[in-house]
């Protein structure tokens, strides 16, 4: 029936101009033609698009065949795939080119990643083939198609081992590769727009129309699209691996050939990397810089610059390490600010690559009103204090005083009254406080000795440091970490800083501190272990009243405003004898400045 009805649909409009088709006709051509393929009837429908007489017709009404055709040669092991590959080649030698192309991006839309995969290795090259059939009218649809093609990719799941990437289990090696292959001519072409621009003419008549330079500017802005959209996904999400660890990487390569593309359509990879630094030339008519070269993608660019040093042959080396530190900063914000571990570790060991080329304690204080050198620390702490990954947040804490490390005496002591002024993290602000104490050290050293972390300059950060951020109803379990590193940075100076020298003031700041920081603990301490034992009475009483056979989960605790999770008595009792330890420790140490400090009191 379907066959019958593909014939006299034919036969009627080969006395038509291709002009002429009604939309009926195009209507029982399409619905026709897709059931004679589905039902296995390809061999006629190729000799029917064969003919001499139906070329006309295959030109206006061929395209709406791709879709059975392209099922049938994703399947590969139907017995009609030779005749309906005939028709496919035919179709695209036959077609428009921009009903092919709406055909072809309509087939590539899916979402099985096998299928995915199996789509842009079978239509790749015909995109390809039917986009330079467009001539100069091409850029728009080569941006639309490489658009669609990534959004593809980006679909693909990520090769997280070296065996993964080895096996390309998922195809994303391939499509990567295909990928490369499929925009070579279209950056030849922009590529030889951009030496026939740098070339001088012999007659200055003899330039571009205006017209010409706008398709070539087109050209040129939707290759840049691409790269920009290529760094951000697939490679800011894959973790490329050095040569030494996998000396054939489809990957790497890829990112090898996105910077490589980049510098053939005339972009300065130095003028990308150092954008947020530099003022780059603005072109009037196109996109916005932030939307023709995003932040993300320009940050995975500084990264396989200066972590992979991918095109390191093809990047000035005059930068000093200072200039590309202030810049990548930039690009360690961005990456930092998201959530991904991917993006998070990339932000990490970009970070730390630009600062490990610094020299240590060359960074002046200046750089702290840069706006990112106080970001950056910030979400820094994120990472150490709430990400999921334990290898990120030590790895965070590795590249956090790495970055201390690096600045000068002043720039330190000014980092670190910041850092402990922000902080609402009593782990952080105890690492604060035990870099404070080996700046402190390090000045009191014979011939050491700075005005930052001794005499007037010490004293305001050593107030903030002998504080309780909410006096003595402080919860000092929450604030452990920052209190005990306090209570060692009050022992050490009282011990390491004599009376008679009082380098650091500490003597003269002595009843202060005493007044703010160690009568305020002691009253904490006092309240905190008689609550605590209360509650161990408490749940010891309750363990011995239990009902026998009683379920032992139904038993919690309620220490300050918090209910502990329900846990067995004998798990309440350990918490609280833990508690109580903890509390026993602070008061050891608390007892033992009092100790020294009477001593220096005595006559």
């Amino acid at each position: 029936m379907a066959l019958e009805q593909l014939s006299d649909v034919v036969q009627r409009c080969q006395a038509l101009g291709d002009d002429s088709y009604t939309a009926e006709d195009h209507n029982v051509f399409t619905v026709a033609g897709q059931t004679c393929i589905e039902e296995g009837d390809s061999a006629q429908v190729l000799s029917i698009v064969l003919d001499d007489k139906n070329q006309d017709i295959v030109r206006c009404m061929g395209w709406n065949l791709l879709t059975p055709l392209i099922q049938v040669l994703l399947k590969k092991e139907d017995r009609n795939l030779p005749q309906c590959l005939a028709i496919f080649n035919h179709l695209l030698e036959t077609c428009r080119p921009k009903e092919l192309l709406i055909g072809l991006l309509e087939q590539l839309e899916h979402d099985d990643p096998d299928t995915i995969a199996e789509s842009l290795h079978l239509l790749l090259n015909p995109l390809q083939k039917v986009l330079l059939c467009l001539g100069s009218r091409k850029a728009s649809s080569l941006g639309m198609t490489l658009s669609s093609v990534l959004d593809q990719v980006s679909k693909l799941p990520i090769p997280h081992t070296k065996e993964q990437e080895e096996d390309d289990v998922f195809s994303l090696c391939r499509c990567c590769t295909e990928l490369i292959d499929f925009i070579r001519p279209f950056v030849e072409e922009a590529s030889q727009n951009v030496l026939r621009r740098e070339t001088p003419r012999e007659n200055s008549n003899k330039t571009p129309s205006e017209q010409d330079q706008d398709k070539e500017d087109e050209l040129h802005s939707e290759l840049l699209k691409f790269c920009m959209k290529a760094l951000s996904n697939p490679l800011l999400e894959v973790q490329l691996r050095d040569p030494d660890t996998l000396p054939v990487s489809p990957l790497r390569t890829f990112a090898t050939e996105i910077m490589n593309t980049l510098m053939d359509i005339g972009e300065s990879l130095p003028a990308l990397v150092f954008q947020p630094l530099l003022k780059r030339k603005q072109l009037p008519g196109f996109l916005e810089e932030e939307v023709r070269c995003p932040k993300t993608s320009l940050a995975g660019l500084a990264h396989l610059v200066f972590v992979h040093h991918l095109a390191a042959d093809r990047f000035p080396s005059v930068f000093s390490s200072v200039f590309c530190l202030r810049s990548n900063m930039e690009h360690v914000f961005v990456l930092l600010s998201r959530t991904e571990e991917s993006k998070l570790q990339k932000g990490l060991e970009l970070y730390e690559k630009s600062l490990v080329r610094v020299e240590d304690n060359s960074l002046p204080a200046g750089l702290l009103e840069i706006k990112t050198f106080l970001t950056v620390p910030q979400n820094l702490v994120k990472v150490m204090t709430i990400c999921p990954n334990h290898d990120l947040r030590t790895r965070g804490l590795k590249v956090f005083q790495l970055s201390i490390d690096k600045f000068s005496t002043e720039a330190k002591y000014r980092f670190l009254q910041f850092m402990l002024r922000i902080s609402k993290h009593s782990g952080v602000e105890g690492y604060v406080i035990k870099n404070i104490r080996n700046q402190i050290d390090v000045a009191l050293q014979p011939g050491n000795g700075n005005p930052w972390f001794e005499g007037v300059h010490l004293l305001p950060l050593l107030r903030h440091v002998f504080s309780l951020p909410d006096g003595p109803e402080t919860d000092l379990l929450q604030y452990l970490d920052r209190v005990m590193e306090a209570l060692n940075l009050l022992r050490y100076l009282v011990i390491r800083d004599k009376d008679t020298d009082n380098q650091t003031g500490i003597w003269t700041e002595l009843y202060k501190i005493e007044d703010t920081f160690m009568k305020p603990l002691r009253v904490g301490l006092n309240m905190s272990r008689a609550h605590y034992e209360r509650e161990l009475q408490n749940t010891l009483q309750s363990k011995r009243s239990k009902v026998k056979g009683q379920d032992e989960s139904v038993l919690s605790v309620t220490v300050g405003d918090e209910k502990l999770p329900n846990m067995t008595s004998e798990s309440q009792i350990q918490a609280l004898h833990s508690a109580l330890h903890t509390f026993d420790m602070i008061e050891s140490v608390l007892v033992r400045i009092e100790e020294l400090t009477e001593v220096k009191d005595d006559p």
